[in-house]
């Protein structure tokens, strides 16, 4: 399956997108009804609730002013999609985007009455809010090396984007018990999308000179992270839906609709265990064999998940700054081939990471990346699960004018990958749930962490959420803190959770990070100090991060930051969080956002 659409089947396109496009554009125009409805004070905030999420429309701690989320199925987009998204920042949200850990784009500060006119903006260009929040099958993500990676058994992009369009707009998908997410990975050596922590992780695979995946189910992060475990070893590419259809079936039947903390995938894994579970799906599945189920999409519309029915010609970076020769002796630009630029599978081109700041851009680095991607690379993107752009196709000879161009854009930063590239949700920037600022403690950390230049250190991870529910996947890294609270002297005060030794380890088997202890959140840096100080002095030769944790055990990093959860005297600063002046205070909604 290389191709979505047949070229004798043009007439059936047309009219294809003809349709979707008035689907799309009518239900807008009834959501901008329930709008009015809803100012005018004719519906309650609840009834509204469950009609806004499903349009990706979430509410923020600041009254009056929307989240609005923007999918982007398989973290793909194109050059012309990424200046839409420009110019929706600076029309509606103040100029600004941030990219989240499952590549979708977040708008904030969002006037409700405008929200209509955003998102028909977003739809001329293929880009949909639809279904990004609420109980319904989320973003479906993928590795953003699809089609790129030299170690991947075949690219899962046009899959991602068939299942993403088959399940959007559904009945079975439209009040689950909870929400549903899907990944898609390539298969290679690495899992790049993370499988093993989504209700359903996909990866390719080949038998008998056939394309098929092996589907795990059951993973999830939140406050109780679960791996998911392995439903089948080999599902041919013809039956892919149907397998999907079938487990959305069984978690509609059997997910817990009384308790929503209770209510994702993995706890009807936990309680009733892989055996009984897959019998289940297996029940179901033959049901849909036998009596059909939900047909595939024949066709998804044009820009959907990146597609292009006539992919852009390759650009040659001729519209990009001329460098200068004597650059090419710069110890920036060579830091920054080294830890930004990977060559890709097709010989001559490479892969250039432009580093974000916890997935913050501006309208104008939005523009200036599209511009790169068109005139340097095949016109495309991809949005990492790490909070970065990808600019794949770069002619290896037009790299130092790449790198002059992200310069003028200020994304030329070295080091992606790498433990000063911080991962983060908006934490209390705008989510009612969370209790931190995540965002500003990840930019201290980044900060403290750079003065490091061992190699092995440099190769570790930080994450961060403003609260338990890990939208910035805390669990997964080497060292991660999720944000809570505590009363001292009758004051509340900042904490963020230390957890050390999470990721996938050189097996492919995803690993939790281990709860040390929670700590006052001005005084994170200083832990992590402490941490890799110690790691510096003590590891052994060839051991894993995670190897030298669980050979110290919790109670040795418990003991060696111990001094810091009760510090003989809290200075003002410690009641306020990070990037505040005001003292610290707990101002919690109801939660909309959780991971």
């Amino acid at each position: 399956m290389t191709h979505l659409v047949p070229e004798a089947d043009l007439a059936a396109r047309a009219e294809f997108e003809g349709q979707h496009d008035g689907t799309v554009r009518s239900e807008i125009e009834r959501f901008r009804t329930h709008i009015n409805e809803y100012l005018a004070g004719s519906v309650t905030d609840d009834q509204f609730r469950a009609v806004r999420l499903r349009f990706g429309c979430y509410g923020q701690r600041q009254p009056g002013v929307q989240m609005i989320r923007t999918k982007i199925p398989g973290g793909k987009l194109t050059a012309d999609q990424l200046d839409v998204l420009a110019d929706v920042s600076e029309e509606y949200a103040a100029g600004k985007g941030h990219f989240t850990t499952r590549q979708n784009l977040q708008y904030h500060f969002v006037p409700l009455a405008r929200v209509p006119d955003l998102m028909h903006k977003l739809a001329d260009a293929g880009l949909t809010t639809r279904e990004a929040c609420f109980n319904t099958v989320r973003n479906v993500t993928a590795s953003p090396y699809a089609g790129l990676a030299r170690d991947e058994v075949f690219d899962v992009i046009p899959y991602v984007q068939k299942v993403a369009y088959t399940f959007l707009r559904k009945k079975l998908t439209d009040a689950m018990p909870r929400k549903f997410k899907i990944a898609f990975d390539g298969g290679g050596e690495r899992d790049r999308a993370l499988c093993g922590i989504h209700d359903l992780g996909i990866r390719a695979v080949m038998r008998d000179g056939k394309r098929g995946f092996h589907i795990a189910i059951g993973g999830g992060l939140g406050a109780l992270p679960t791996e998911a475990q392995v439903l089948d070893e080999f599902v041919p590419e013809e039956r892919l839906v149907n397998r999907i259809e079938a487990v959305l079936r069984v978690f509609n039947q059997y997910g817990n609709r009384q308790n929503r903390n209770k209510a994702r995938l993995k706890f009807v894994l936990r309680e009733r265990g892989i055996a009984w579970l897959k019998e289940a799906v297996d029940k179901e599945y033959a049901d849909i064999l036998a009596n059909g189920g939900i047909e595939p999409a024949a066709f998804v519309p044009e820009g959907f998940g990146g597609f292009e029915s006539h992919p852009q010609p390759l650009g040659n970076g001729s519209l990009l700054p001329v460098v200068n020769k004597s650059s090419s002796g710069n110890a920036d630009y060579d830091r920054w081939l080294a830890s930004n630029v990977e060559e890709q599978r097709q010989p001559g081109y490479a892969i250039v990471t432009a580093l974000l700041e916890q997935g913050n851009l501006t309208a104008d680095q939005m523009r200036g990346l599209a511009q790169i991607a068109r005139t340097a690379g095949d016109g495309t993107l991809r949005v990492t699960i790490n909070q970065n752009v990808l600019i794949p196709f770069v002619q290896l000879a037009n790299l130092p004018r790449v790198y002059a161009a992200l310069e003028e854009l200020e994304l030329a930063g070295s080091g992606a990958h790498e433990i000063s590239d911080v991962t983060s949700c908006p934490g209390a920037y705008s989510c009612n749930l969370a209790l931190t600022k995540s965002m500003n403690l990840g930019a201290a950390l980044a900060e403290t962490v750079r003065q490091y230049d061992d190699p092995e250190l440099r190769k570790l991870s930080i994450k961060i959420s403003g609260c338990p529910n890990s939208c910035g996947q805390h669990w997964l890294a080497d060292l991660g803190f999720y944000g809570n609270a505590r009363k001292i002297g009758g004051h509340e005060v900042p904490f963020y959770q230390m957890l050390l030794g999470g990721g996938v380890d050189e097996e492919g088997a995803t690993r939790f990070g281990l709860a040390i202890l929670s700590i006052p959140a001005k005084l994170a840096p200083v832990a992590v100090q402490r941490v890799l100080q110690h790691y510096l002095e003590a590891r052994q030769e060839g051991e894993t991060f995670r190897h030298y944790v669980l050979r110290h055990k919790v109670e040795f990093f418990r003991h060696k930051i111990a001094d810091l959860v009760k510090a003989p005297e809290l200075t003002p600063e410690m009641y306020q969080d990070w990037g505040d002046q005001e003292a610290f205070s707990l101002k919690l909604g109801r939660g909309e956002c959780a991971a």
